[in-house]
C-alpha cells in the first residue's frame, strides 16, 4: 500500500465519505490527498469550502471527461439515490438520477483506480426484482456486472448505522471493490449510543403557538417517544383532536375518532363496498354505527366535520395503478390525515436513538431540553451522523437540515474504508 493515498470524492455533499475515509487512512499510518472534488449543490459546496479551503470543487460530472481528472488509487462516491429510494418513485435507470451510476462506471474504467468505495440507500438492494422471492433487484445486479466487467472483485453489505456508536437507525448499502480482490464487509465490531450521548443542554426552547398547544395538554415529561400524526393510533402517538388542534373536543368525539381510525383500517368494509382493499377507508355513518352506536352520532359527526377533524368522501375504486373515487358508492366519513405535517413531527426518546434521518423530516424532529422542546441543533445533528466535533458547518438551520438528512455516517464509512485499505 502507498504511503501517500490519492483519491477522488464523486457527488461529495458535505464530504462525509471523505472524512470517514480520511479517518481511516490516518489511523492507519498513511497519509491521503484529495485530488478532485465534484458537487453541485451549492450550500453543499460552501460545507466543502468551510472544511478544505484549499481544494477547488469542480461542478456537474457529466460534463468532466476522465482525462480532465487526475490520476488516484480510490473513488469515493455516494451517487444519487433518489431513484432507488423508498420515498421518490423508483424508476432506477428510467431515472436520469439513476444514470449517474454510468458517471461512476466511466470514470473507473478510463482511470483504472486500485479500488472505491460506494455508498446508497437500502432500497438500491431491492429495486426493479423481477420475482419476489428474488434477493436483489436487477439494478443491483446490473451495478454489480458492469463493475466486474470492468475488472474489479466486488462486495456489497447493508449496514446499519446504529451498530458503529451512532445513535440513529441508518441503514444504507455499502458497494466496494479493488482490481485485487473483494473486500470483507463481515463482522464488524458492535458500537453502541444513544440519543442522551449526542444531546446538547440549555438550548432555547420554541415558543410557537404549536408547542404552547401541546404543552397546555402534556406536561414534558409524558411526550418523551411520542410522534404527533393524524394517521395512525397506540399509546405512543398524539392526535390533532388529542391537543384540540382544530378545536375543542368532547370526550365522546375524542371516543369516535379513536375508534374510526383503527375501525377504517379493516378489510371487511372493502368487501361490502364491493372494491379493492385499501389503508384507511371512508365508513357510512351505518357502517360507524356497527361500532359507535349513539343516538347524536349524526350530531357529533357533523361537528366534527365542520371543525375539519372528519371529511366526505366516497370510497376509491383501483383503476390501472390509480385510486379514483367511485361516486355511485355511499359517501363516507374519514380522518383528515392527508399529507399535512404539523410542526412537531415527533418528540425524541434521549434513552432510545433517531429514525433515519431524512431532509424531508428533521425539522419536525424535536428534543426535550429543561422544562420545553426544541429542534435538534445542526451540531446534534452532524453528531447523530458521527461527524467530528471539529467538523466546519456554518449554515442555515434549514439549509442544514436538508444537507444532513442526504449525508453519511462517518464512523460506517471509516470502518468500510479500513477494509477496502486492507486489501494489499
Amino acid at each position: 500500500m502507498k504511503k501517500s493515498i490519492r483519491f477522488i470524492d464523486l457527488f461529495a455533499g458535505i464530504g462525509g465519505i471523505r472524512k470517514g475515509f480520511e479517518l481511516a487512512v490516518s489511523e492507519l499510518g498513511y497519509s491521503c490527498i484529495c485530488v478532485f472534488t465534484s458537487e453541485i449543490k451549492s450550500q453543499a459546496v460552501e460545507i466543502l469550502r468551510q472544511n478544505n479551503p484549499q481544494d477547488e470543487v469542480f461542478g456537474d460530472i457529466t460534463a468532466i471527461k476522465s482525462e480532465h481528472i487526475p490520476d488516484f488509487d480510490f473513488l469515493l462516491a455516494g451517487f444519487p439515490c433518489q431513484s432507488f429510494s423508498y420515498a421518490g418513485k423508483r424508476l432506477g435507470f428510467e431515472d436520469t438520477r439513476g444514470t449517474l451510476f454510468f458517471e461512476v462506471e466511466r470514470i473507473l474504467k478510463d482511470k483504472k483506480p486500485f479500488g472505491f468505495i460506494l455508498e446508497n440507500v437500502e432500497g438500491l438492494v431491492t429495486h426493479d426484482k423481477e420475482k419476489a422471492s428474488d434477493k436483489v433487484g436487477r439494478t443491483l445486479q446490473t451495478i454489480l456486472n458492469k463493475l466486474e466487467t470492468i475488472g474489479y472483485k466486488t462486495s456489497w453489505k447493508i449496514l446499519n448505522a446504529s451498530k458503529f456508536g451512532i445513535a440513529q437507525d441508518r441503514k444504507r448499502i455499502y458497494i466496494v471493490g479493488t482490481l485485487k480482490e473483494a473486500p470483507n464487509l463481515e463482522d464488524f465490531q458492535e458500537k453502541k449510543s444513544i440519543l442522551k450521548d449526542v444531546l446538547e443542554k440549555n438550548l432555547p426552547t420554541s415558543t410557537s403557538e404549536f408547542v404552547k398547544l401541546v404543552l397546555s395538554h402534556y406536561s414534558v415529561s409524558e411526550l418523551s417517544g411520542k410522534s404527533i400524526k393524524d394517521k395512525r393510533g397506540g399509546k405512543d402517538n398524539i392526535h390533532s383532536w388529542d391537543i384540540e388542534y382544530k378545536g375543542k373536543v368532547s370526550a365522546e368525539e375524542k371516543q369516535l375518532l379513536n375508534l374510526l381510525l383503527k375501525e377504517r383500517r379493516k378489510k371487511k368494509w372493502a368487501s361490502e363496498y364491493g372494491i379493492d382493499w385499501m389503508d384507511g377507508m371512508p365508513l357510512t355513518r351505518e357502517q360507524i354505527r356497527t361500532f359507535f352506536d349513539v343516538k347524536n352520532l349524526e350530531t357529533l359527526l357533523e361537528d366534527l366535520t365542520n371543525k375539519k377533524y372528519l371529511r366526505k368522501e366516497y370510497p376509491k375504486r383501483k383503476v390501472g395503478n390509480k385510486r379514483i373515487a367511485d361516486e355511485t358508492l355511499p359517501i363516507g366519513y374519514n380522518i383528515v390525515a392527508g399529507k399535512m405535517s404539523y410542526e412537531v413531527g415527533k418528540i425524541l426518546d434521549e434513552n432510545s436513538i433517531a429514525p433515519t434521518l431524512t431532509a424531508m423530516d428533521m425539522q419536525h424532529l424535536f428534543v426535550i431540553d429543561g422544562d420545553g422542546i426544541r429542534q435538534l441543533s445542526l451540531r446534534e445533528g452532524l453528531r447523530l451522523f458521527g461527524y467530528p466535533e471539529d467538523f466546519k458547518f456554518n449554515i442555515d438551520k434549514k439549509y442544514g437540515y436538508d444537507l444532513l438528512g442526504n449525508t453519511v455516517a462517518v464512523p460506517v464509512i471509516n470502518a468500510v474504508a479500513k477494509r477496502v485499505l486492507l486489501v494489499q
